[in-house]
C-alpha cells in the first residue's frame, strides 16, 4: 500500500505530466505499430516489383537466347563451320546464366523442373551438334520445339507467380488496413477513458477547493475543508483550513461582543424609556405642547434603537447556534397585526397610507421569530417609504405555503445591491429618512429565519414600484433546521 501511494506524483506538475504520458504513451505506440505495418508492406511492394521486373528480364533474355541457339544451330547444320559450334556453345553458357540469375529469384515450385529441362535440352542439342552424323543433328534440331515450349513456360509461370504474389500483398495490405482500424478504434475509448480519468483525478481536488472557497464566501464556515490529490493542492487546502478556523474564531468574537454591547445598551436603553413614559403620563409635571412633541420623538427614536438592539440579539444567537425553533399554532392575521402594531405611530406621522390585505390562515411556526421577520419588512418598508406614500401588507395560502409580502412605493433596490441585500451588516446607498440610521441585519435576519423554517424570501419585480419581498413558508414545517 504504501508503495502504490509512493509511486503517485507529489505535485500538480508531476500528474499533469504522469497525465500526459499516460495519454500520449497509446497513441504513441499506436503510430509506431502502423509505422511498421505500412514499412512492412511498403518492403513488401517493393520487393514485388524487383523481383517482377527482374524475373520478366530474365524470361525475356531466355527466349532471345533460345532463339538465337535456334539460329546458330540451323546455321552450323548447313555451313559446318566451327565458329559457329563455338558460337552457340558461347549462347548456350549465356543462357545457363541468365537460367543461375532466374533461379535464384523466390518463385514458382515448378520453375525448378522446367529450368533444369531448359539445361538438359540444350546440353543434348549441344551433344547432337558436335555429332558427324546427320540423324543425330537432325534429332538434335528437333529438341528447339520443346526448348521453345519451356522458355515460354518460363514466362507464363513468371506471370503466374507475379499475380499470387501481388494478390497476396493486396490481402495484407486489407488485413493490415483492417488491424490498424481496429487499434485505431480501441485506442480511442482508451485514450479517452485515460482522460477522463486524469481530468477527474486532477479535477477533484480543484472542485473541493473550489467548493471550500465558495462554502467560504457565502459564509458556511462550519464545513471543514479537506483536500485530496497533489501535495501543493492539500498544502492550499490545509490554508483554506486554517482560513477557516480563524474566520470562524473571528466570527465568534464579533457574535460575543454583539451580544454583550446588546445585553449592555439594554439597561440603559430601558431607564431611558422609562423616563420618557414618566414624562409623558406627567409624572414631573405637565408637559406643554412642544414639549409633549419632543418627548414623543424621543419615545419613538427609543423604541427604533430598542428594536435594533433585539436583531442585534436575535441575529448573534441565531448565529451562536443557541437558539431553535419554538414551533406553535400561529394566526396570520394576527401575527401582521402585532408586527404593525409599533408602526402606526410613525405611518400617521408621515401621513403613509397603510393597506392590509391578510386572509384568514393558520399554521406552525415560530411566533417571535416570524414576528420579527414582519417586524423587519415593515420596518424597512417605512423608513424607504416617501411622506404620502403606500405601505402593502398580503397575507394568504398559496397550495401547501403561506406566503406573507410586503411592498412600498419607495426608490426600490438597485440592481447591483439586490445579491448583497441579505448579507449581514451590509448597508445600502438607497437614501431613506429618519435620524438613526439601521445595522444592516435587518434583512439578514429575515433571511436567516425564513430558511430556518424550511422556506425562502425574494424580492419581487413589476407590480410595485418600489421594494417588493415575498416569504415563502411552509403551511406545515417539517423537521426545520433547529426545531425543538
Amino acid at each position: 500500500m504504501t508503495r502504490r501511494f509512493a509511486l503517485r506524483p507529489r505535485s500538480l506538475n508531476g500528474l499533469i505530466l504522469l497525465g500526459f504520458v499516460a495519454v500520449a504513451t497509446p497513441l504513441l505506440l499506436g503510430t509506431i505499430n502502423a509505422a511498421v505495418e505500412m514499412r512492412d508492406l511498403s518492403l513488401a511492394s517493393e520487393r514485388l516489383v524487383t523481383n517482377g521486373v527482374a524475373a520478366t528480364q530474365y524470361t525475356q533474355a531466355i527466349v532471345r537466347q533460345v532463339a538465337s541457339l535456334e539460329r546458330t544451330a540451323r546455321l552450323y547444320q548447313i555451313l559446318r563451320r566451327p565458329s559457329l559450334l563455338e558460337a552457340f556453345q558461347q549462347n548456350r553458357q549465356l543462357l545457363n546464366e541468365t537460367l543461375d540469375g532466374l533461379e535464384g529469384l523466390p518463385g514458382d515450385p515448378d520453375r525448378a523442373a522446367v529450368i533444369a529441362s531448359i539445361r538438359n535440352t540444350a546440353g543434348a542439342i549441344e551433344t547432337g551438334l558436335a555429332s558427324p552424323q546427320p540423324r543425330v543433328l537432325a534429332d538434335a534440331l528437333r529438341q528447339f520445339t520443346p526448348l521453345a515450349r519451356d522458355a515460354g513456360r518460363l514466362s507464363t509461370l513468371a506471370s503466374r507467380q507475379t499475380d499470387r504474389e501481388l494478390r497476396e500483398l493486396r490481402a495484407a495490405t486489407e488485413r493490415t488496413r483492417e488491424r490498424i482500424l481496429w487499434q485505431s478504434a480501441a485506442l480511442v475509448p482508451v485514450t479517452i477513458g485515460l482522460m477522463l480519468a486524469f481530468t477527474l483525478f486532477v479535477g477533484r481536488p480543484i472542485r473541493q477547493i473550489d467548493r471550500a472557497i465558495e462554502a467560504i464566501g457565502h459564509g458556511r464556515i462550519n464545513e471543514p475543508v479537506s483536500v485530496k490529490g497533489p501535495a501543493d493542492l492539500q498544502a492550499l487546502g490545509r490554508q483554506l483550513e486554517w482560513l477557516r478556523v480563524r474566520l470562524g474564531e473571528i466570527e465568534d468574537e464579533r457574535n460575543r461582543f454583539l451580544r454583550h454591547m446588546s445585553h449592555e445598551l439594554k439597561t440603559p436603553l430601558a431607564n431611558l424609556r422609562e423616563g420618557n413614559e414618566l414624562l409623558l403620563e406627567g409624572a414631573v409635571g405637565a408637559l406643554n405642547e412642544e414639549q409633549r412633541e419632543v418627548a414623543a420623538i424621543m419615545r419613538d427614536n427609543s423604541v427604533r434603537l430598542q428594536r435594533l438592539i433585539e436583531n442585534l440579539l436575535s441575529y448573534s444567537e441565531w448565529q451562536a447556534k443557541r437558539g431553535g425553533l419554538d414551533l406553535t399554532e400561529l394566526n396570520l392575521p394576527a401575527l401582521v397585526s402585532a408586527a404593525v402594531e409599533p408602526y402606526r405611530l410613525p405611518i400617521a406621522a408621515r401621513h403613509l397610507q397603510f393597506e392590509r390585505q391578510v386572509d384568514d390562515v393558520s399554521f406552525r411556526g415560530d411566533l417571535a421569530k416570524l414576528r420579527l421577520v414582519v417586524d423587519n419588512l415593515i420596518s424597512n418598508a417605512v423608513k424607504f417609504s416617501p411622506d404620502g406614500g403606500t405601505i402593502v401588507v398580503r397575507g394568504r395560502r398559496d397550495g401547501d405555503d403561506v406566503l406573507i409580502e410586503v411592498a412600498d412605493n419607495g426608490p426600490g433596490v438597485p440592481v447591483a445591491e439586490r445579491q448583497r441585500i441579505f448579507e449581514a451588516f451590509y448597508q445600502g446607498t438607497t437614501p431613506h429618512g429618519g435620524l438613526l440610521r439601521g445595522t444592516g441585519i435587518g434583512l439578514s435576519v429575515v433571511h436567516e429565519f425564513v430558511q430556518a423554517h424550511g422556506g425562502r424570501v425574494e424580492l419581487v419585480d413589476g407590480e410595485f414600484p418600489g421594494a417588493h419581498f415575498r416569504v415563502r413558508l411552509p403551511a406545515l414545517s417539517v423537521n426545520p433546521t433547529g426545531a425543538r
